[in-house]
């Protein structure tokens, strides 16, 4: 069975973890084999995390350097921190509004130029789908929901094969039905703008 290793980055308080949940949840529902790491980094709100999920025959979650078949950035300074994991096959998904870190909100450091970055980051990848996940979470209701904007974005792109169906089922069974509404919207909203990228 071909092996799929998706690669989630971002900062504590972006849901990451919710995001692997989700899908390790959709690729069982979908009958594939399915690995998930643990949350590497900072969990805590604004530190740096990783996770990963590993589709497929592969025993382990952990995704070596040049490996990564998907690398989803909710941040995209850590989308562009995390380019070692990609090789000239990756499809990269990234939200392209910023969290500013506080060395340079106090001016202590400078935050990289987006453009720049994504110019970057199209150059050395097979795909690059970069949309304002922050604006479509606020459009379904929630600025919190940048990780199910991102997750219908990477339903949309074909990259594992995991229907749209098998995701938006998965979400009901994680979350609390108060919270279905607004994080299927944003699924929907995520899968809509990767189609337009």
């Amino acid at each position: 069975m071909e092996t799929y290793r998706i690669v989630f980055v971002g900062v504590g308080g972006q849901g990451n973890l919710l995001s692997s949940r989700v899908l390790g949840e959709a690729a069982m529902m979908a009958g594939l084999p399915v690995n998930v790491s643990e949350v590497h980094g900072m969990a805590q709100r604004g530190g740096v995390v990783e996770s990963a999920v590993v589709l497929g025959g592969a025993l382990s979650p952990i995704v070596s350097d040049g490996e990564a078949d998907v690398l989803i950035g909710f941040e995209p300074s850590e989308t562009l921190r995390a380019m070692g994991k990609c090789s000239p096959e990756t499809t990269v998904i990234t939200n392209i509004i910023p969290l500013i870190p506080f060395t340079v909100a106090v001016g202590k450091g400078t935050y990289p130029d987006i453009k720049k970055s994504l110019e970057l980051i199209r150059s050395k990848v097979k795909r690059l789908i970069a949309l304002n996940a922050d604006a479509l979470a606020e459009q379904a209701g929630s600025g919190q929901a940048v990780n199910i904007v991102m997750l219908g974005a990477l339903a949309q792109s074909g990259a594992v094969p995991i229907t749209s169906e098998y995701y938006k089922e998965a979400l009901k069974k994680i979350l609390n039905p108060k919270l279905w509404e607004i994080n299927l919207k944003a699924f929907d909203l995520g899968y809509k703008a990767a189609e337009q990228v």
